[in-house]
């Protein structure tokens, strides 16, 4: 089996100075980097931890 390619992808609420992208599309992780500067590495983040994260962002 083949690895999933990352589909990396932008916040529509993401302004043009702070920006991070997100690929969500792999069935165990979730993948983060800067978009500023995507040679420094990517950040992979198990999917329930992922969805703990933005279930608590949302509440302020």
């Amino acid at each position: 089996m083949q690895p999933v390619a990352s589909n990396w992808r932008t916040s529509s609420y993401t302004g043009t100075e702070n920006c991070v992208e997100v690929a969500d599309n792999d069935a165990k992780n979730v993948m983060v980097r800067d978009t500023k500067a995507r040679n420094r590495g990517v950040l992979a983040v198990q999917r329930n931890a992922w969805t703990a994260f933005v279930e608590h962002t949302k509440q302020g």
